[in-house]
């Protein structure tokens, strides 16, 4: 047979493997078991793992153990299509009749509306993980505080605008807001006037260009 004539994938050869990586998982993984629910590894690229909430403290410490030292952020996604449509969509259009959209989530999946995601880096080995879980229906999650000073504003803000709260950080007041603010501004949910009068960031207004004076009156005799 000609080899050239052969489509077989058998004898393809491997695409590289990740070793420091994939040690990151199983190292992790023989510390909380089960509850690393999925991960998603772009081999020499970067790293991604979704974990139980009830895991969430405990793998922040695992990861620090192992040489992630260097706390990068903290945040939420709502992952609720916005009932008052995208900025980029013109409201003089007729509604679509297929209904509303469903959740999706990005990379490791999900399970909930509200995820909670942060990124730790391991600044000796150059090698950074993005860390998410599923916020249950309590809206309360273990603080990671104890562990890295540097999420104390981090989930601060995450509660201000999500109303996520964190169980064990001492001061969970807004860092924005006034204190009798009502809502959560970053939910999908939350109405805000100027996208209900404009969609925002909004359609580009164009201004018409100055007339000029053959438009005005002629040749201007």
């Amino acid at each position: 047979m000609d080899p050239l004539s052969d489509t077989s994938t058998d004898d393809a050869p491997a695409l590289p493997g990740d070793g420091l990586r994939e040690g990151i998982v199983d190292a992790l993984r023989a510390h909380i078991g089960d509850q690393l629910i999925e991960t998603h590894l772009l081999p020499q690229t970067d790293l991604w793992v979704r974990v139980a909430p009830e895991a969430w403290q405990q793998t922040g410490a695992v990861l620090k153990d192992q040489g992630f030292d260097y706390f990068c952020f903290l945040s939420a996604i709502d992952w609720l299509p916005s009932p008052y449509g995208k900025g980029e969509d013109d409201p003089s259009d007729e509604a679509d009749d297929d209904g509303p959209e469903e959740m999706t989530w990005g990379y490791t999946g999900g399970e909930t509306r509200f995820q909670v995601f942060a990124r730790l880096t391991d600044i000796r080995r150059h090698v950074g993980v993005t860390i998410k879980t599923d916020v249950p229906e309590s809206l309360t999650l273990d603080t990671w505080l104890g562990n890295f000073a540097g999420a104390n504003w981090h989930e601060r803000e995450t509660h201000e605008m999500f109303g996520i709260t964190f169980d064990g950080h001492p001061d969970m007041r807004n860092l924005y807001l006034p204190g009798e603010f009502e809502g959560h501004p970053l939910r999908k949910d939350f109405p805000l006037l100027a996208r209900m009068i404009k969609p925002w960031p909004g359609i580009v207004d164009v201004e018409p260009m100055p007339a000029t004076d053959d438009e005005e009156g002629g040749d201007g005799e």
